[in-house]
């Protein structure tokens, strides 16, 4: 325990020294982003380093005591920030998890709780036609009930179905680079940063604008999983029917889920589409609508759990793990990220300022965004650069004003951006949440994931990134 003391304590010094100079200078200037150091995002890349080792070099420990060990990279960043910027530091705190963390633990409490009802009995084989139209499906579902929504309505039904299977890795990796993350882009209900655009003027259908784009990479992903199923399926023995088998036909159990997931669907869609003011909660500002929305998809979840019978949700393999996994880890996450945020927040005045100052063709827009969304949250990190790209072209227009220029004269770079954030979240577990609670149920059902390096390292640089170049190429140059 005097160890942990100390070693925190060590941390914390460690910390106050890198944000007091920022102090200084944000008394005298203003910004606070604008004066953080670039090694202020260290707890940050903590906290990522112990979800990529952690389970690989020590996973019992890991298994034990994540909750602790995200509480502790949190701490390291709370504490010192609390005691250098007091008052300005609380406010920060509070915002990016009054106006960021709990809506996004709701919208997947309820989209994990809705979907974890639904039950998909009959019939199902994974043959390489049947998983490759299921991958199909989710990622077309992806944009209208949200990538989460669309993840866990078929992952369960998607492992089931290849149970039989030797291998299944790929299978769930595909499924995350496809229906948690590049099938979400035609919509703003697909992803958060396109819901994030919509609010600040981007129309509604405008997003089917990366309909080619999205095409493009599903297609080729989709094609390549197909060969390498078809091939890991001639080596897998085909089990002989079970007993009633050939005549069960595929049912869905616990249907009246669907009128829930509607409920939250349409929940989203009114808190884009209808303004009714802002409130504070606790000296943080947040629009009414919201609040409305929130509360709407927590009433879904919680009728969800009651008109459910739980024998339908033991049948589907339902536990709670995944869902407090996510939220324990990205509650830590969330508050290291505070110093990133802030820098590219501050633009070209941050510390970050020559990797911004360098964007300034569509494919820049797309790789940086892109390859920020893949760590960071992705709808931030959106925002950033949209307002990136007005600044760039539009000086001194009014923020509705310049989207509508924006979309009019310069499109592209809303298209790199868009498809930038989306798309290259797939590229890590933490790149959208789906990924990581995808990741959970397969491990919890036995499939063997790989680690977090690994995954980048045999998937994401093998298939996504290649394919990216090849967006890069077509679309972008």
């Amino acid at each position: 325990m005097i160890k942990k003391v100390f070693l925190l304590s060590c941390l914390s010094t460690f910390q106050i020294s890198i944000f007091a100079p920022a102090l200084w200078a944000a008394e005298t200037h203003g910004e606070l982003g604008t004066f953080l150091p670039i090694w202020s995002i260290i707890p940050f890349a903590g906290i990522l380093l112990s979800i990529a080792l952690f389970p690989l070099l020590l996973p019992h420990f890991w298994h034990s005591h994540f909750g602790k060990i995200s509480a502790f990279w949190g701490i390291v960043v709370a504490l010192p920030f609390l005691l250098v910027f007091k008052g300005a530091a609380l406010h920060e705190i509070l915002h990016i998890y009054i106006a960021d963390y709990i809506p996004f633990i709701i919208l997947l409490w309820s989209l994990y709780t809705i979907a974890g009802g639904i039950l998909l009995k009959g019939k199902l084989k994974g043959t390489p036609i049947m998983n490759t139209g299921m991958l199909a499906i989710g990622t077309i579902l992806a944009s209208w009930v949200g990538t989460t929504g669309a993840a866990m309505l078929l992952i369960r039904p998607f492992i089931r179905a290849n149970a039989y299977r030797k291998t299944k890795t790929y299978m769930v990796v595909f499924f995350i680079f496809l229906v948690c993350n590049i099938g979400g882009s035609l919509t703003p209900l697909g992803d958060p940063p396109l819901f994030l655009g919509f609010l600040h003027g981007v129309p509604f259908f405008w997003t089917f604008k990366i309909l080619p784009h999205m095409l493009l990479a599903s297609g080729i992903l989709l094609a390549v999983f197909f060969i390498i199923d078809s091939l890991y399926y001639k080596k897998d023995p085909v089990p002989p029917p079970e007993e009633g088998e050939e005549t069960e036909k595929l049912k869905i159990v616990g249907s009246i889920n669907f009128l829930f997931l509607l409920g939250v669907v349409l929940a989203v869609l009114f808190s884009g589409l209808v303004p009714l003011g802002d409130v504070k909660v606790l000296g943080i500002e947040r629009s009414t609508q919201s609040l409305i929305r929130d509360a709407t998809m927590v009433i879904m979840g919680l009728l969800s759990l009651k008109f459910t019978p739980w024998q339908t949700r033991e049948e589907n393999e339902f536990t709670w793990f995944p869902i407090k996994e996510v939220a324990i880890l990205f509650a830590g996450i969330f508050m290291t990220m505070i110093p990133a945020l802030a820098i590219l927040r501050a633009g070209e005045e941050g510390a970050a300022r020559a990797l911004i100052a360098s964007v300034k063709e569509p494919v820049h827009f797309f790789w940086i965004t892109g390859g920020l969304s893949s760590f960071l949250d992705n709808a931030p990190t959106y925002l950033t650069f949209l307002n990136t790209a007005l600044g760039r072209f539009f000086v001194g227009v009014p923020e509705h004003h310049a989207v509508s220029q924006l979309i009019a004269q310069k499109s592209i770079y809303l298209e790199a951006i868009s498809a930038g954030a989306v798309f290259m979240g797939a590229n890590s577990y933490i790149g959208n949440a789906p990924n990581f609670m995808v990741r959970s149920i397969a491990e919890e059902v036995g499939v063997e994931m790989p680690s977090f390096f690994g995954y980048i390292l045999k998937y994401s640089l093998v298939f996504l990134i290649p394919t990216f170049i090849l967006i890069s190429l077509v679309f972008f140059i």
